[in-house]
């Protein structure tokens, strides 16, 4: 498959329980950009099949106005993995943009979703191609994280689930995102690294949660430390968490303005045969428009 990957806003991934038609509800009514209806750490085992029918009919029957609609399933090696895909994707394909993977520990989990995708929308004869969202949660999967990120067409994100990574490597930390002691940001090599694989191989890097969110001064530095990285969004494990990533995580719009008086004046030089201009005591070169060209199409995709 060699179609185009879509063009989604992820500044705020809202997590909600797939159990719980109130949190669906207002998930749906929130102001996130992505929202993802959770059937793997949410959802208690007892519980996982009625939740599955739960999240179809919250797809099928609110209005989630421009969100990304997904689904986080259980993982590959769970007695879960293959009916939550049967069942949502049958029951709410034509509401379902993608399906969140957690867990990948090698490529050949993310081809099995791949495969069992491919053969329901042939079934299915559904025209639009679901994409798949990967969870790096474990060290192994840090290890191959740039196979990974390769592993299908169908993948549009690379997500750093640091809870589950942290049990993995044994970091010691009293709270997700919060503060651990060490010298540093503990988890800026895993997040390099993820948002390096996931700019390889053209998809969006998103950072994971933060776990006190009624701590916003913290909150909103992880969110900055995720956008210095080249990450496009963060969770929210709470919609009390959704206003700080969505401000973070767009332009100002004074910068947006910058950018594209910058980019009109060298489109204006390069036409007259010119390489570089002048604009406001700043050189703008070809180099410099790749920089530009970056927040002016963030700028686009949120609708500044």
């Amino acid at each position: 498959m060699t179609e185009k990957q879509p063009m989604r806003l992820r500044r705020s991934q809202l997590a909600v329980p797939g159990s719980s038609e109130k949190m669906l509800t207002k998930a749906a009514q929130s102001a996130a950009d992505h929202v993802f209806c959770d059937l793997e750490d949410a959802v208690a085992p007892s519980a996982k099949p009625a939740a599955r029918h739960t999240i179809v009919e919250a797809l099928n029957s609110l209005d989630w106005g421009k969100k990304v609609r997904c689904v986080r399933i259980n993982d590959v090696s769970t007695e879960w993995c293959h009916e939550d895909i049967i069942t949502v994707v049958e029951g709410a394909h034509a509401n379902l943009d993608t399906i969140m993977l957690p867990k990948p520990m090698s490529p050949s989990d993310v081809r099995f979703v791949d495969l069992l995708l491919s053969q329901l929308e042939a079934k299915l004869k559904i025209k639009k191609r679901i994409g798949i969202e990967i969870l790096i949660e474990e060290v192994q999967a840090l290890a191959c994280v740039e196979d990974i990120a390769k592993a299908s067409p169908r993948i549009e994100s690379i997500i750093f689930g640091m809870g589950d990574y942290s049990a993995s490597q044994q970091i010691d930390v009293r709270e997700i995102g919060g503060e651990s002691g060490y010298p540093g940001d503990i988890f800026h090599y895993p997040r390099f690294r993820i948002a390096m694989a996931a700019r390889a191989a053209g998809v969006d890097p998103v950072d994971g949660p933060f776990g006190n969110f009624k701590d916003d001064e913290g909150y909103r530095r992880e969110c900055k430390r995720g956008l210095a990285l080249g990450f496009v969004g963060k969770w929210a494990i709470h919609p009390a968490q959704i206003d700080a990533a969505l401000d973070v995580y767009s332009p100002r719009p004074q910068d947006v303005a910058r950018a594209r008086e910058m980019a009109e004046a060298y489109a204006k030089a390069t036409a007259e045969g010119i390489g570089s201009v002048n604009v406001g005591g700043v050189m703008v070169d070809a180099a410099s428009i790749r920089l530009l060209s970056n927040t002016i199409r963030r700028a686009d995709l949120i609708g500044m």
